[in-house]
């Protein structure tokens, strides 16, 4: 599923225009996308939390010339699938 078949699927469940579901659903990724920025954890009960982990610089080898290149450091969006989501995939 991608983000129009997301829109037309969450207009259709709510009742509501595709337009007020685009604007829900950006407002949604927007509020998550600055939580994180912040270093804050998002969690929905059942379905599953984000949280930002650190990731540090590092060695690693071009694969095509086996030079050693350095990889720097940054942040990495983790996502943990709660018990629910789980349980509704199996």
């Amino acid at each position: 599923m991608n983000k129009t078949e997301l829109i037309d699927a969450m207009a259709a469940d709510a009742g509501i225009t595709k337009a007020a579901a685009k604007k829900a659903l950006e407002s949604f990724l927007g509020n998550v996308e600055k939580s994180l920025k912040k270093g804050n954890r998002v969690s929905l009960v059942g379905f599953g939390s984000w949280s930002v982990s650190r990731r540090n610089a590092r060695e690693g080898r071009n694969p095509s010339t086996g030079k050693t290149i350095h990889i720097p450091a940054k942040n990495v969006v983790k996502f943990k699938a709660g018990s629910e989501l789980g349980d509704a995939v199996n």
